[in-house]
């Protein structure tokens, strides 16, 4: 570390360090000086204290910039920082606000890797379609009106649900460009969140919601086209799907978690399953009543892989759509995926089953409830009205036991 009057020859003649990097500060303008490393680069730099903290600008490499020209940069911004500005905020908040809304959801894919595939499925659903127009524009240029604008259109064109479900993703990106992108004194680059002006304005659109289910006189035909799908496939992976729609039915799991559930998760000498990876985030421990025992006694005959309900194709039972299908064809009974855990609860509630077992048995946060917090969960609890449910389902649908007899 030495101070020397820094000049195009002193810069030329400057022998590079063995290791590391070495500073050469100029005698007559305090904090400007030049730093050069073992790989060959000198660069000027200026350092200067920045609310109370020692920071260091770089000025640029030479020769790309001279020692005249970087002389005057660093007079600027000590100019700048005369009058109470804080160039390095400036230079990133400058640099940030080139950032457009691609290049931000592409950091949020990086940062945020633990997310699920389908969530980035659906964002990039939302970028490339009804966002298509806003991937290049910068972040900081598309207003609170623009949102307003785009969310009624897409009301005029689309669902309440579709319209809104844009608007989150979007809101989604701008918290995290506010949480990622900070200035040197941790103040967000990003404070705005155009999104915002929907919650100021009550103008989310209320999303009715579904409250479809199977309904009792409905139960014994169901089931009934069920078997004939099981039993007389016309696809093999009807044989597999029948089991897994009884087993939705049967449990309230929601359709990926019982279609990726595997062997290793599975207890039949404990008689319960575990799903490790639930919308929520909490893992979920199920006991089983006599017919879910019988139908994974049954799928152990034709196991072929790891995955209880598996397909030679995809592992495990992937795309169960099709087989949705033909059963609410042949049954004549219109239904989804959702709708036999919505089944599941309303059975459960019609039983008089108390709501803290049923929150248990479907896997609901319970929120606010402080009482909740303070039980201890325990899945041989919940053996018994998970029982109950089942004998409702077998007396409703008129469920043979023998189906499920492994020989």
């Amino acid at each position: 570390m030495s101070t020397c009057k820094i000049t195009k020859s002193f810069v030329d003649k400057l022998v590079l360090p063995i290791s590391g990097q070495v500073f050469y500060r100029d005698s007559e303008l305090k904090g400007f000086a030049v730093r050069v490393t073992t790989g060959g680069s000198k660069a000027f730099v200026l350092e200067k204290r920045i609310n109370r903290k020692l920071k260091r600008i770089t000025l640029g490499r030479y020769p790309e910039i001279t020692v005249e020209m970087a002389r005057k940069e660093a007079l600027k911004y000590l100019g700048e920082i005369a009058t109470g500005i804080d160039p390095i905020a400036k230079r990133q908040q400058a640099q940030a606000e080139q950032m457009t809304l691609w290049q931000v959801w592409q950091d949020y894919r990086r940062v945020k890797s633990y997310l699920k595939d389908k969530t980035y499925v659906q964002y990039e659903m939302y970028l490339n379609g009804e966002l298509k127009d806003w991937k290049d524009k910068r972040l900081v240029d598309i207003s609170k009106d623009m949102v307003s604008i785009r969310h009624s259109k897409l009301l005029k064109s689309h669902s309440p649900s579709y319209a809104n479900t844009g608007m989150r993703i979007l809101s989604a990106i701008y918290k995290f460009a506010k949480e990622q992108y900070e200035d040197n004194s941790g103040l967000s680059l990003f404070p705005h969140n155009p999104v915002e002006r929907l919650s100021q304005l009550k103008a989310w659109a209320k999303e009715p919601r579904r409250q479809t289910v199977i309904k009792p006189k409905q139960f014994a035909p169901w089931y009934k086209a069920l078997q004939e799908m099981k039993f007389n496939a016309v696809a093999e992976s009807h044989h597999v799907a029948a089991d897994y729609l009884l087993f939705l039915l049967l449990t309230g799991l929601r359709k990926n978690e019982a279609a990726t559930l595997t062997w290793s998760n599975v207890d039949l000498d404990e008689g319960t399953i575990y799903i490790p990876d639930t919308k929520n985030k909490e893992p979920l421990t199920l006991p089983l009543s006599d017919v879910l025992m019988g139908i994974l006694n049954y799928r152990l005959r034709f196991k072929i892989n790891d995955y209880v309900f598996s397909s030679r194709k995809t592992q495990y039972f992937a795309y169960p759509e099709k087989a949705l299908k033909h059963l609410t064809e042949t049954s004549g009974i219109k239904f989804t995926f959702h709708d036999l855990r919505r089944t599941f609860i309303t059975v459960a509630e019609s039983l008089d089953i108390s709501s803290y077992a049923i929150k248990r048995l479907v896997n609901h946060k319970n929120g606010n409830d402080v009482t909740q917090g303070y039980i201890i969960a325990n899945h041989d609890r919940l053996r018994t009205p998970m029982q109950r449910i089942t004998d409702f389902f077998k007396e409703s649908c008129n469920i043979e036991m023998d189906n499920y007899v492994s020989r």
